[in-house]
């Protein structure tokens, strides 16, 4: 029995296949190629406090073990989730020890993002110091989420998910070391490659979910078939409230600005499949008919918030099937931003202006005393006048001069708003030169 705890867990297929040097560095060419960043700074045989960005499983924590080894350095890791003060505290006092005996430290923070302020001043006196290297690692946007100081102290390098190639390279590794018993077709490999989504981490999991079930079933040959039954697929790389969400939002909205239904199906459906809420993409589809459509196509306006409607009252995936047509008919759909930038400008001019009094024959007059202080007299009914139009009255405070903050475009239903303001304009013009 004593037998049964002396064996060793095997190692996850992962840390099993953990390069052991730089050169065995699957993806990140623009940064340890020849002549790229890192690679000059493992060259130089001086390191820098870096800050490593990117999406995970692209190699955050295997870089920053590869640069103490590469400078002989000690290496101490802490994970932002797990740590506090405490721990920053007693990782300087083993730096300090480390020192003592004629060796640096790499200091490794994982998720530095979710490090608050107080967590990473505690840091910045010893890296200042030259007591610790830093190495923190986040898949959160450093500019927001690391404090200006540590930032300024720091190099950040931005990691990118592994690319298809680069995926079948890190397979190729896999069945030359631990796989190979096993043969994969091409779309059992374009399936893992795939649901993998440029996560090496996830890939790695991937295969060694199907070498446990091959294992299981007796087969050596790995069809995409197999794939399909055997693992469970989860969906594509998302984070829901980082970058990468913010990103797609931003690519969808864009993709319908520039009228290309295309791609803005393509955001959505990206959206839809990571898990992104569809409440919040059909508010955010409203949103986009207001801002870039406007009344060059109030159709579009109808249609945004139907979808959205819809969606509530159908759920998902039957409610999907809306907001996919709304984005395809606003990516279609005449563009104007005239509303938007009359609305902006009017905010900001009402902002930073006086209050202003409203025009006596504008005012409201519901009672006798109102009446004799001349409230509403002078006041021209629009319908009473010809084309229901009072030319040259005004309806601005009183020595405010006409802003022209909407400017309609001449396309869609807003060419004809055009027309008719200009029309009206000319009505006013006419009306100020008898007047004179």
């Amino acid at each position: 029995m004593d037998d049964l705890f002396k064996h060793e867990p095997a190692a996850p297929l992962a840390e099993a296949l953990r390069p052991r040097t730089i050169d065995e560095v699957i993806g990140q060419s623009h940064l340890l190629g020849p002549g790229k960043p890192l690679n000059l700074v493992f060259k130089s045989g001086k390191p820098h406090s870096m800050i490593l960005w990117g999406p995970p499983g692209v190699g955050k924590t295997t870089l920053a073990r590869l640069t103490a080894y590469a400078f002989d350095c000690e290496f101490i890791a802490l994970s932002a989730v797990l740590s506090g003060v405490k721990d920053i505290r007693a990782s300087v006092e083993q730096a300090e020890q480390y020192l003592a005996r004629g060796k640096h430290t790499i200091l490794f923070i994982d998720e530095i993002h979710r490090f608050n302020k107080s967590q990473q001043d505690a840091l910045l006196p010893f890296v200042e110091s030259g007591l610790v290297t830093l190495i923190g690692a986040t898949t959160e946007n450093p500019s927001f989420e690391v404090n200006s100081a540590l930032l300024s102290r720091s190099q950040v390098y931005v990691l990118k998910a592994l690319n298809d190639d680069e995926m079948r390279q890190l397979l190729k590794r896999a069945q030359e070391r631990v796989l190979k018993h096993l043969s994969f077709d091409e779309v059992a490999i374009n399936t893992l490659v795939g649901y993998a989504d440029g996560d090496a981490r996830r890939f790695l999991n991937l295969l060694e979910q199907t070498k446990t079930s091959a294992e299981t079933s007796g087969i050596t040959t790995i069809t995409g078939e197999f794939v399909d039954n055997a693992l469970t697929l989860n969906s594509r790389r998302f984070d829901k409230g980082g970058d990468n969400f913010y990103d797609q939002i931003s690519a969808l909205h864009k993709s319908v600005r520039g009228s290309h239904p295309d791609a803005a199906l393509y955001w959505l459906c990206r959206m839809l499949d990571g898990g992104a809420d569809a409440k919040y993409l059909s508010r955010r589809i409203v949103r986009m008919a207001w801002e870039d459509i406007g009344l060059a196509d109030p159709r579009a306006l109808q249609i945004a918030n139907d979808a959205a409607t819809t969606y509530e009252r159908l759920g998902s995936p039957e409610g999907e099937l809306a907001l996919g047509q709304a984005v395809i008919y606003l990516a279609i759909a005449a563009k104007s931003n005239a509303g938007y930038n009359a609305f902006n400008a009017a905010m900001a001019f009402v902002r930073k202006d006086k209050s202003r009094e409203v025009p006596v024959h504008l005012r409201n007059a519901p009672t006798k005393l109102m009446k004799e202080l001349g409230y509403g007299h002078e006041y021209r009914y629009a319908h009473d006048e010809p084309n229901a139009y009072a030319a040259g009255e005004t309806y601005l405070p009183d020595g405010m001069p006409e802003p022209r903050w909407y400017q309609p475009v001449l396309r869609g239903i807003e060419a004809k708003v055009a027309d008719k303001l200009a029309f009206l304009r000319q009505l006013d013009a006419d009306a100020q030169g008898e007047e004179s």
